[in-house]
């Protein structure tokens, strides 16, 4: 899961950012709410953490500008402001949550946690799709109609889970790479194109009938039987 972290403070960036990474988040982490508006609409994050009191443009002009453009991402506001009217700002902005500093970092994880559960619509703790069912925890792909089970790797595993939570969507290869390797990377351009083919194959091991298609010059999506038949 790859969090946006917009905070301008250092020192509370940094370990925020170290925190989350020990999770087992991907974290982002942007000094001031333009940087955060620009990352945001990318549709790259499965959570925003915004703080409040940011240079260029405060955490609640970041949210309602975000939401103006259709961002849906999951956003938690951060601010020392503990003022009713301050929360009420904030969520008439477009948080889905709002903790005030200091926080205990058990709160924290837990917010996190719920809003990840909101966006992922996990069902039981999976994902499915077609005849799939990712379960993330474990990096486990099932496939329902055969039985079969395989194990995936880190890359193999984060792909999947995008495209699942993004069906029916064609996803580019710029996407895939800032989503997967975070958006300072070293990644080599082939790099989206060899890990697909390893998912490929996985997807064939488990007899799933649900196929990752290449979209000649826009990039990858999935597809089951049915969409194949009706032409999508």
């Amino acid at each position: 899961m790859r969090i946006l972290l917009a905070e301008d403070e250092k020192r509370m960036a940094a370990a925020l950012t170290a925190l989350l990474k020990q999770e087992k988040y991907d974290v982002d982490p942007v000094g001031d709410g333009a940087s955060a508006l620009v990352a945001l609409e990318t549709g790259m994050y499965d959570i925003a953490v915004l703080d409040v009191m940011m240079p260029e443009m405060d955490g609640f002009e970041t949210a309602r500008r975000a939401r103006s453009s259709g961002v849906k991402t999951p956003i938690l506001m951060l601010t020392a402001k503990g003022l009713l009217e301050d929360k009420v700002t904030g969520l008439d902005s477009g948080a889905d949550d709002y903790l005030t500093k200091p926080f205990q970092t058990e709160e924290l994880l837990a917010r996190l946690r719920a809003l990840g559960r909101r966006n992922a619509s996990f069902q039981d703790g999976s994902l499915r799709f077609g005849d799939l069912m990712l379960d993330t925890a474990k990096a486990a792909l099932t496939c329902l109609e055969t039985g079969q089970t395989v194990r995936l790797s880190e890359k193999e595993m984060r792909i999947l889970e995008y495209m699942f939570l993004n069906q029916g969507q064609i996803l580019t290869r710029e996407q895939l790479t800032v989503k997967i390797w975070g958006f300072e990377n070293e990644a080599e351009y082939n790099n989206v194109e060899v890990y697909m083919s390893f998912t490929r194959k996985k997807l064939a091991f488990v007899g799933s009938k649900v196929e990752i298609k290449a979209v000649r010059g826009l990039g990858y999506a999935l597809r089951t039987a049915a969409d194949a038949a009706g032409g999508r």
